[in-house]
């Protein structure tokens, strides 16, 4: 397992989104993350690294999973350099739009245990 760098200022902001997670990371948490084909592979919610928090992260798998909400020009930007210092670290990021997490669990699911192949 690689270490991570973080900011450990953003610990406790962690703690609190993970006290209270939006419906869709809620939603993802409870109906696929939690069942038995993803528990050996034991996600994180709420992960601090470097100077930002990623909404689900897998050590084993080297995956970020990312919920994203409503994208507007400077938040896709934003979302881009995110992504890129992240596959600096050999991580593999995976974003879903928060609707389809509301929308379509199911379709997200099968994502995952296609990509777990």
């Amino acid at each position: 397992m690689v270490f991570l760098p973080y900011d450990k200022k953003l610990t406790a902001l962690a703690r609190e989104n993970r006290r209270n997670p939006t419906p869709a990371e809620q939603k993802i948490w409870l109906e696929v993350l939690s069942r038995k084909q993803f528990v050996e592979y034991k996600f994180s919610r709420q992960k601090p690294i470097e100077h930002f928090i990623v909404d689900f992260y897998c050590a084993k798998l080297d995956w970020v999973i990312e919920i994203d909400g409503d994208s507007y020009a400077e938040q896709i930007g934003y979302d881009e350099q995110r992504t890129a210092l992240l596959q600096q670290h050999g991580l593999i990021v995976i974003r879903y739009e928060n609707r389809d997490v509301l929308n379509n669990i199911a379709g997200i699911y099968d994502d995952l245990i296609r990509r777990l192949g």
